[in-house]
């Protein structure tokens, strides 16, 4: 099913998976070129805050049950750092680096497992033109499973 965005002047209305019809200002509108990696079809998105922050949504335009949770991985991991190629950078048109937001997709299983970050595989947003893109980093130090609760954890005792 699609989740047709029907616009009102600088907001629209979007239908979403989790929150059901949910104003988000244009701003907030993202584009993925390339879309994340398993989802390449679904380019066109929209932020909006979860009820439990710092959590946010990554909700489809293209598909109204198509969205993933979010975060921004430096609230949860001390140390963290995205060493991306500028020539990587360039394909979303990032010439300064204050305009890159990285937020991490974030697994929730329902099985009583930990609730985890992809510190490996965050998305890159450019906050100037809106558009955004999911890369691996080149390195083995960051999991794609990081447990969020235990690096919070980790964060609050200075460890």
């Amino acid at each position: 099913m699609v989740a047709v965005p029907v616009f009102s002047g600088e907001k629209m209305q979007v239908d979403t998976k989790v929150a059901g019809l949910v104003e988000i200002p244009d701003d907030q509108i993202i584009k993925i070129p390339s879309g994340l990696f398993g989802f390449e079809d679904y380019t066109d998105f929209a932020l909006y805050d979860s009820a439990y922050p710092p959590f946010v949504w990554l909700q489809s335009l293209q598909e109204k049950n198509l969205a993933f949770l979010m975060i921004d991985p430096f609230l949860v991991c001390d140390g963290y750092e995205t060493d991306i190629d500028d020539r990587e950078l360039q394909k979303i048109e990032v010439t300064d680096p204050a305009q890159v937001l990285v937020m991490a997709l974030v697994t929730v299983p329902g099985n009583g497992q930990p609730v985890t970050a992809n510190l490996l595989g965050p998305v890159i947003i450019n906050k100037k033109n809106k558009t955004g893109m999911q890369v691996i980093l080149n390195s083995d130090r960051w999991p794609t499973k990081f447990d969020i609760v235990d690096g919070m954890r980790r964060r609050r005792e200075g460890r």
